[in-house]
């Protein structure tokens, strides 16, 4: 019987007290599979099929779900999904920094689960079998390429594109092909950052707008700004505000996108967060600012996070895919009381998939 549903998708089973994982199953069902890997504390499996399948298990619309890596969970309840999510994100920031559970507000929905992702990867591989190249996306279990005619969370615009590279599909195997759907009335440079459901963005700004305006700060430093995005909606909440992006060309579009909206409180500076976050708030007036982070999957440097404990802007507000990376940063900035954690807000950005955003919500606590 699968006993629970672990952070990253694949089920838990436990045979006396060793575990074994299987994907595409869920919590309580019972399943027969076939062991495919033995590590020392644990094993793999592949599920052969549901003995006695849950209430919240439904009919996976996308012909290639359980072969292609890039969802997990379409064979659950959409509700389903949302309170696994939940679940895992309260054990993960409990296990990591000793949390309270009542810390994670209930998730976010997307209003759209299906065809709303504006940005997808194909990739390119030789197939010796048909003698011809396989164009998709990476399997679950393996990395050889699922040959794929559409996506089901893409946006129908991305399926357009898919069939014109179907139709001239690269040269060799071992390229990528990147799709996108440019939103509208923000200039992206190809290779540049923007976030990749649009229709979860008005939830995740006005999430944002009300925490910045709960702080009362008067300035905003939008660390890892890419094109602008946060520091521009934001910025009608404060006296002045700065963005820092390593990427030339996307503070050229940053520049561009303000610009564009009559935006003038605000500045956008190429550079290491780390190398100039410090000056910033010197300028500004720590206990005066707002810091939104926004970092890679992988987090922030370990240099930035030392600035602002160092520094103590009287808020962060961190926004992150990637919810191990987040709560491993936020004991660091926690650590000693410098930070306290006011609440972290999951938004489901990334339906059908084991990917969640995370906007948790830090105030500097008085010095004595």
């Amino acid at each position: 019987m699968i006993q629970d549903i672990a952070f990253g998708g694949e089920g838990v089973a436990r045979v006396d007290d060793f575990v074994v994982f299987v994907p595409f199953v869920l919590a309580g069902e019972e399943v027969e599979l076939e062991i495919t890997e033995v590590k020392r504390r644990f094993a793999r499996g592949r599920l052969l099929q549901v003995l006695k399948p849950g209430p919240e298990r439904v009919r996976p619309p996308c012909r290639y779900f359980g072969d292609c890596g890039g969802c997990q969970y379409q064979h659950m309840d959409y509700r389903a999904q949302l309170r696994i999510k939940h679940k895992q994100i309260t054990d993960l920031f409990q296990r990591i920094g000793g949390y309270a559970g009542d810390a994670v507000e209930p998730v976010v929905p997307c209003p759209r689960p299906y065809g709303y992702r504006n940005r997808i990867m194909l990739r390119s591989q030789w197939d010796k079998f048909k003698q011809g190249l396989n164009l998709g996306f990476i399997r679950h279990d393996n990395r050889l390429v699922v040959d794929i005619e559409e996506c089901r969370i893409a946006e129908p615009g991305l399926n357009e594109q898919i069939k014109r590279v179907r139709a001239n599909p690269p040269p060799k195997g071992g390229l990528k092909v990147v799709l996108r759907a440019a939103p509208e009335g923000w200039d992206v440079p190809r290779d540049s950052f923007f976030q990749n459901n649009f229709f979860l963005l008005p939830e995740l700004i006005a999430l944002a707008r009300e925490r910045v305006r709960d702080s009362g700060v008067r300035h905003l430093v939008d660390a890892y700004c890419g094109v602008g995005f946060f520091a521009i909606e934001l910025g009608d909440l404060v006296e002045s505000f700065a963005g820092i992006e390593i990427d030339q060309m996307a503070i050229n579009a940053a520049r561009h996108n303000a610009a564009n909206r009559q935006i003038a409180n605000g500045e956008f500076l190429a550079g290491d967060v780390a190398q100039l976050l410090a000056g910033l708030l010197k300028r500004f007036s720590a206990n005066a600012t707002a810091v939104l982070l926004d970092p890679p999957r992988t987090g922030c440097s370990h240099s930035s996070l030392q600035v602002l404990r160092q520094t103590r802007p009287a808020q962060l507000l961190y926004v992150s895919c990637h919810p191990a990376a987040l709560a491993r940063d936020l004991n660091v900035l926690c650590d000693k009381g410098v930070y306290e954690l006011v609440k972290v807000i999951p938004l489901d950005m990334f339906p059908q998939t084991q990917h969640i955003e995370c906007v948790a919500d830090l105030r500097a606590k008085q010095t004595p």
